[in-house]
């Protein structure tokens, strides 16, 4: 049972508690970039965790053949591999979503949350626990580009993936689709994030972050101890 919970947890821990986006901070660029329409928030997304996926399960493969020298050389180099692909498929069923994620889908090889994972954990774990670790951060980055997507479209557009919005189609605030609305956006969410994530905590204040370090989980003990 613990051991079918270790895999679950694998998954999970990218919604929230290690988001690669608003807890790990990274991909901002192309988070950023892209949220300024749901469709593409999500295509990036879905771009991306096929290449986190795939480029996990072959790394940790190879994790005891690539000389530690060149493992981030070789990481590129099987990431970019996994990035042309998407490219061929990209253009030529989806050409709409090509021109739209522009420069941004290419430079999906040097995407923190991919290379990041591939130092991290593909490289230190077994091929089955990678490629779990590759579906929840990128269902987590996925999910995290496509309601922020949602979110900026609707107010900034007055619609989400093309159907009109109520009140918002007649009166949409420009702001949110600017480059400043995305960074409102993105701290608006990361607060989010951290407050669902305070909420989740034990009472004592022994959570995850600097919340829960060891002197505050220490404080927080010893004055339920003297109340």
């Amino acid at each position: 049972m613990e051991k079918k919970n270790n895999k679950l947890s694998l998954i999970t821990n990218g919604f929230i508690k290690e988001n690669p986006v608003l807890k790990l901070v990274l991909g901002t660029c192309p988070t950023l970039a892209v949220t300024s329409s749901a469709f593409n928030g999500f295509g990036m997304g879905i771009a991306a965790t096929f290449v986190l996926i795939c480029s996990n399960v072959v790394i940790s493969a190879l994790r005891k053949i690539i000389p530690d020298k060149v493992r981030i050389p070789a990481f590129i180099t099987i990431i970019a591999g996994f990035v042309t692909v998407v490219q061929m498929l990209v253009k030529a069923f989806l050409p709409a979503l090509d021109t739209a994620l522009g420069v941004f889908l290419p430079l999906i090889v040097v995407n923190c949350v991919i290379l990041g994972r591939a130092e991290a954990f593909a490289s230190k774990n077994p091929v089955v626990d990678s490629a779990l670790d590759g579906v929840g951060m990128g269902l987590g980055f996925t999910l995290t580009l496509t309601l922020m997507g949602i979110f900026r479209e609707a107010l900034g557009a007055g619609s989400v993936f093309g159907f009109a919005v109520p009140f918002f189609s007649a009166n949409p605030i420009g702001f949110f689709t600017s480059a400043a609305g995305g960074f409102f956006t993105f701290g608006l969410f990361m607060a989010l994030a951290v407050k669902l994530e305070i909420a989740q905590m034990p009472k004592d204040g022994c959570g995850a972050g600097c919340i829960g370090c060891k002197m505050a989980c220490a404080n927080a003990k010893t004055e339920g101890g003297n109340a």
